[in-house]
């Protein structure tokens, strides 16, 4: 099969994928996947997505197995290089300026794959496989800068043939997607990526990528979906929850057209108005998306994760119960997580509701930190987290979380979305206001007293914030720092405080001060819960602030 069909059929199984035939897209795709380097690519992608969702190992082992002999497939369409060549390579990276079209496009699929196994390469739960992947991401981003550079030396001719779009498609790709993944990194780390011979400019990176999803190239989808997980989730959970939702919805408008039923199009048409606050519509959408396609039972739940969000900001808890009850029984991606979080939203209720509901708080809060992952021999963050707070109920005397599923909404970064609708969060102040108040009036403190008081601080200082009542929120976030010495157990509320407190001075318009406070959480303050999820919090914060940063000494505040 030549290139020029190759292609054509990869859009054509691509087609069938957006419209939710995903059988059909892998049946084009299997006859040739071991003639075709597109075919390989496009066959083990796929397979590599339904791991990513599933997280099954038989799933794992079946998307390994496909992109080992991808490799191999693109391996043979690669130009053959001399062993002089070959060593002379190892020392000065040049890219060969007289390679055919088909060779160049080899260059890409295998740059595409070899990224595609260092991904799931990280899930082995080993410090072997940790290494293994990490070599395969520089070795695909080196090849891929050769792509970029070949792309601009490429003849008149070549840049006529119509396959070359698809060339120029997936370059822009590659390197917007490694150059976009590596500014988010914290600088500390940026700096040795870039030492190692990454680059990580933000700015380069959405631009090669909105190139890419303009280019009417195979994958300009995978632009455009790399620039829409980019402004609605990255941004949100590891960044200031500012994502570009009128470039999302600009992004999405063509798909919206050809794919109006496609369970992925559907997906972020929901995922736009939740962050727009819209929350009536979006839930109306995830049903839809669920509605429309039985094949991949995985992006129900990535639907379920979200109605239980979309319920728990309008703190209808018995609608969220029902979604993260559906989770907890059908995916396999974070069970601690979803224990932890039903377990949370139950504790929201009224006590004869759970019981009515037929269940055991206590038992679910027991069961998370036996159900942990461990990805790369090391616990995820939030799972430890949710571990740690359970902990209290491990006692034959437990004491009860103050506001658990208000508390898991922060570390989601979700106050920026309910911040969208105030009266909404003028209902949760409410909670709040009553945890407070019974927490006060307790004639038997225990050793969690002061820790939960400082949670409902925070949370009421985020509130404020939102509301736009600024002196209000300030005195909340004071009177978590000032606890300080006091605080047992929630290591992570201090920090977290600050780095809110940074964001109040910049709402305020006093942006010194704003990086001042927030450099000196980054400065004196490490060994933390949930620490690296806060620095690139600090990282993206001081992005949006400008240059300033650098200017400041550094705090010498002790830690």
């Amino acid at each position: 099969m030549d290139l020029e069909a190759a292609l054509k059929d990869c859009s054509t199984a691509l087609g069938l994928f957006l419209n939710n035939r995903f059988s059909d897209a892998l049946a084009i795709l299997k006859p040739w996947k071991s003639q075709s380097m597109y075919h390989a690519m496009g066959y083990s992608s796929i397979l590599v997505m339904q791991a990513g969702m599933t997280f099954d190992p038989k799933d794992m082992d079946a998307a390994m197995a496909s992109l080992r002999e991808s490799l191999q497939t693109c391996q043979r369409f690669r130009k053959k290089t001399g062993i002089v060549e070959t060593l002379t390579s190892l020392w000065f990276r040049q890219p060969a300026d007289n390679l055919t079209e088909e060779e160049m496009h080899a260059e890409l699929c295998y740059a595409e794959v070899l990224l595609q196994k260092a991904m799931l390469t990280f899930l082995d739960e080993s410090i072997i496989g940790f290494i293994k992947g990490g070599m395969s991401i520089r070795n695909s981003y080196q090849i891929y800068k050769d792509c970029q550079a070949l792309a601009s030396v490429t003849n008149d001719m070549e840049k006529q043939k119509s396959t070359h779009i698809h060339f120029r498609g997936g370059v822009n790709m590659g390197i917007g997607s490694f150059n976009l993944m590596l500014s988010l990194l914290p600088s500390k780390v940026l700096r040795l990526m870039e030492f190692l011979g990454f680059s990580g400019d933000r700015e380069m990176g959405l631009s090669e990528l909105r190139k890419g999803a303009a280019s009417n190239s195979l994958r300009s989808i995978l632009s455009t979906l790399t620039l829409l997980m980019f402004h609605l989730y990255i941004t949100v959970i590891l960044g200031t929850g500012e994502g570009n939702l009128t470039e999302a919805e600009a992004l999405l408008e063509p798909y919206i057209e050809k794919f109006p039923n496609g369970a992925l199009i559907l997906f972020y048409i929901a995922r736009i108005a939740l962050l727009k606050g819209n929350f009536s519509f979006a839930q109306e959408k995830f049903l839809a998306c669920i509605a429309t396609q039985q094949e991949w039972r995985q992006i129900h739940h990535l639907c379920y994760w979200e109605l239980m969000w979309a319920y728990s900001f309008e703190q209808n808890w018995r609608e969220a119960y029902r979604y993260a009850e559906l989770l907890c029984k059908e995916s396999k991606w974070s069970q601690a997580t979803y224990t932890f979080q039903k377990a949370a939203i139950l504790s929201m209720l009224p006590e004869e509701e759970v019981t009515k509901l037929g269940e055991n708080m206590v038992e679910l809060f027991r069961q998370v930190d036996g159900l942990r992952l461990r990805i790369a021999g090391k616990s995820i963050p939030t799972e430890k987290f949710a571990a740690n707070k359970a902990k209290r109920y491990s006692s034959s005397n437990p004491v009860k979380l103050v506001v658990p599923a208000l508390e898991m909404m922060y570390v989601w970064n979700g106050f920026t979305v309910v911040g969208k609708r105030p009266e909404l969060t003028t209902n949760i102040l409410t909670t709040l206001e009553e945890a407070e108040e019974l927490l006060k009036d307790d004639p038997n403190p225990s050793e969690y007293q002061l820790d939960d008081q400082c949670v409902v601080q925070l949370l009421k200082g985020l509130c404020l914030r939102q509301l736009g009542h600024l002196l209000q929120a300030e005195l909340c976030f004071n009177h978590v720092i000032s606890s300080e010495k006091a605080i047992k157990h929630d290591n992570y509320l201090v920090p977290f405080t600050m780095y809110e407190l940074g964001l109040l001075h910049k709402q305020k318009g006093d942006i010194n001060t704003a990086i001042t406070v927030i450099e000196n959480v980054k400065m004196n303050y490490k060994d933390y819960q949930m620490e690296s999820r806060l620095h690139f919090r600090i990282h993206a914060a001081l992005n949006t602030m400008g240059s300033f940063s650098a200017k400041l000494p550094p705090s010498r505040t002790p830690a």
